[in-house]
């Protein structure tokens, strides 16, 4: 670390950040980019924290949350920074003289990877209780450079995020919600502009918690998360003194309800985030990054490394429906394409009619698995034929109906105004109670520890609303975030008894999709969409929010499909991780021969998978796009899926950086291989030419790079 008398720099080879330190001892992060790049001018920069307590607000009034009175009077005590392998830290110390308050804020950073996680700490030195009602995780006002050309290129990226239709990503010029306010007088910055909020336990319903900045013309970037794994989040990206910056949250008093007494001596963390930065790649190298980050930050699991292939029973399949005679079938089947795991889902527990509102005590039912043996004997099967038996559990609710409603204390649930609450005929457990997570323990310690259970899909239904207030004086929102942190925990818990558990993230499908579980779970369930067609767009962009080898991707063949239909849906998970289901059983032969030899395909080329980085050869795709493109690259060989929709051209052209000075790149269809689709390469353009004669149809490609021949 390079240490001046008013400013220090701190990073490494593929990231730096540059501080200065004003004359009255504030610090300002005035430059976050490659070294030796330009800096920013300072005028721009904006304090490392910003925070908002009763009694001390803002000092420009409007929707914003920087520019406040207590960031603004944060001085720099001290910093420090250490190394642990690969992983730079710099810990940068805080205070307010006038409160007490002292922040510790805490920039991580993986060795070679530019991308930037930051937390803050604060801490009440004081003798008065402050009242919290935001604080930030990461400022940064330096995204552009103080020229209004510079927000003038400046596009803004999230990502919409609904139910059966997962992972939008839209773009737009930043210049749309913060124009230019120039005239006779000229201001720095106005009131409002772009700004995403998530609320509610889903931390995904509406939108990722996710966002960006691209500039049009030069390509520098920035893609950023907010690690939460409920909906109390808010990110804005918006003009100050005439440069972008961006300023991200967890809950807060204005959006979520959300309040922290922070009594003296007291402390409060902020929820993790991360920003990764591209100087010349636009938003295929920021992703990139991140998809590095988020592996270099994850907990480490063999099922990183593996990639078995998974067969579950629901979709398109028995949709909550399992029994005894309806799984034999189907495990055979399951077993003959190659599948490693069988997951039983919804519905196994049930003896009823009514099994949305029963759930909780997850006892298996007697009635749809007869005899002496039970589901034991469905389970003794997936074993016999060489898979590890998988089941469903939705742990956090408990059925209005269910025993569990009555045996737990109300303390346990989520309650609001002493009464607990109840959606979709549910209640929701709040895993902060000993009894709470007592009874889940208790659960999967029979389900894995005695019945030998390998896997666990956990799913979660239902968003209870703002949060809870169990306890006296506490904001919904503050119950809220102490439930996530317990659940987190519990997780932790779980796979800290059984290592070798594989957890699938489910949520109403793609309903909490967020780093904070998945830098802890090894799946995230993509979608509970069944219409193939519409599923490619969400299995291309998958790996904009989790790494490829964690994103599971239905691939669901219908007797009544097509050959071609079969091989598209087969294809949308060769690149991530295949989630096979559907009427196996009941397939012709040619169409069962595609299911084949797409699991053979994937198990062929999946230990590339862990090392590679996503890039969108045709853009980042569009919900209705007819053509869509994903490419996964490894430093010698690409794969590439191509999906052609109803609407399309029967050729497209893709342009992928293959070709190394004087090199070639050989192409070849690696699925389905006897089908019509035909790719040429043109070396001199470096374009990729696709046919695909038929509408819907898919395949896959490797992009093997070749060294130029020695003179």
């Amino acid at each position: 670390m390079e240490n001046e008398q008013r400013s220090f720099r701190w990073g490494h080879e593929a990231l730096q950040l540059h501080f200065v330190l004003d004359d009255d001892g504030s610090a300002r992060l005035t430059h976050l980019g490659l070294p030796g790049e330009a800096g920013s001018d300072p005028r721009a920069a904006l304090p490392l924290v910003e925070v908002t307590a009763a009694g001390h607000g803002r000092g420009w009034s409007g929707s914003r949350l920087i520019g406040t009175a207590l960031g603004g009077r944060l001085r720099h005590r001290t910093h420090h920074a250490t190394r642990d392998g690969d992983w730079h830290t710099l810990t940068v110390h805080l205070h307010d003289p006038e409160t007490g308050l002292v922040a510790e804020v805490t920039y991580r950073s993986p060795d070679g990877v530019p991308v930037l996680r930051s937390e803050v700490t604060l801490r009440n030195e004081g003798q008065t209780t402050l009242h919290l009602e935001s604080v930030s995780s990461l400022a940064v006002g330096c995204l552009t450079s103080p020229d209004p050309a510079a927000l003038d290129a400046a596009d803004l990226l999230w990502a919409d995020n609904d139910w059966l239709a997962e992972c939008r990503w839209q773009r737009q010029p930043m210049r749309r919600t913060t124009p230019d306010p120039s005239g006779r007088v000229k201001y720095g910055h106005g009131k409002a502009g772009f700004e995403l909020t998530g609320q509610g336990t889903w931390s995904s319903c509406g939108h990722l918690p996710m966002g960006g900045l691209t500039d049009r013309h030069f390509g520098r970037t920035w893609m950023w998360q907010i690690e939460h794994n409920g909906g109390g989040w808010r990110w804005e990206c918006q003009e100050h003194d005439n440069a972008a910056y961006a300023a991200l949250f967890g809950p807060t008093d204005t959006h979520h309800g959300w309040r922290h007494p922070l009594e003296p001596g007291a402390a409060f963390r902020t929820v993790p985030v991360a920003l990764s930065y591209s100087a010349d790649g636009g938003p295929d190298a920021a992703f990139a990054a991140l998809t590095r980050y988020r592996r270099a930050q994850r907990r480490p699991h063999p099922d990183h490394r593996g990639l078995p292939v998974i067969f579950n029973d629901y979709m398109n399949c028995l949709m909550g429906d399992p029994t005894t005679d309806k799984l034999l079938p189907l495990i055979d089947a399951a077993a003959e394409a190659g599948a490693e795991y069988f997951v039983i889902d919804a519905g196994w527990y049930d003896d009823s009619d009514g099994w949305w509102t029963s759930v909780g005590a997850w006892e298996p039912s007697a009635s749809r698995f007869p005899g002496e043996k039970g589901i034991h004997e469905v389970l003794d099967r997936i074993r016999e034929r060489g898979m590890v038996p998988g089941l469903w559990l939705e742990p956090e609710v408990i059925g209005v109906h269910s025993p569990m409603a009555k045996s737990l204390p109300d303390e346990a649930f989520f309650r609001r105004d002493g009464v607990r609450l109840v959606e979709s005929g549910r209640h929701h457990m709040d895993l902060r109670h000993p009894a709470a997570r007592a009874h889940l323990d208790q659960v999967v310690d029979r389900l894995v520890g005695e019945w030998g259970v390998g896997y666990l899909k956990l799913d979660h239904n239902i968003d209870p609303g703002s949060g809870t207030s169990a306890h006296p004086g506490e904001t919904p929102g503050a119950g809220l975030l102490g439930h996530n942190r317990a659940h987190l925990d519990w997780l932790d818990g779980i796979l800290d008894r059984y290592p070798h558990l594989v957890v699938e993230n489910c949520s109403s499908g793609g309903m909490r999709w967020d780093h904070a579980l998945l830098s802890r779970l090894q799946l995230q369930s993509t979608s509970d969409q069944q219409n193939l067609n519409l599923y490619a767009p969400i299995a291309a962009s998958a790996p904009t929010a989790v790494t490829p080898e964690q994103g599971a991707v239905w691939a669901y063949p219908q007797p009544e499909d097509s050959l071609d239909e079969v091989a598209f849906t087969m294809a949308s998970g060769l690149l991530g991780r295949i989630h096979l289901s559907g009427r196996l059983p009941e397939l012709g032969p040619e169409a069962l021969a595609l299911v084949h030899e797409a699991v053979a395909v994937y198990k062929a080329i999946r230990a590339d998978l862990p090392q590679a980085v996503p890039s969108w050869p045709l853009g980042l795709p569009g919900w209705d796009d007819p053509w869509i493109a994903l490419a996964l690259h490894t430093p010698t060989t690409t794969y590439l899926t191509v999906w052609r929709r109803p609407g399309g051209a029967a050729t497209t052209t893709l342009r992928l950086p293959e070709r190394a000075d004087g090199g070639a790149a050989r192409v070849e269809v690696l699925y389905p291989t006897a089908r019509e689709a035909v790719a040429v390469w043109n070396p001199d353009t470096v374009d990729l030419t696709v046919t695909l004669p038929t509408a819907p149809s898919a395949a896959l490609l490797r992009i093997t790079r070749t060294e130029p021949d020695a003179p």
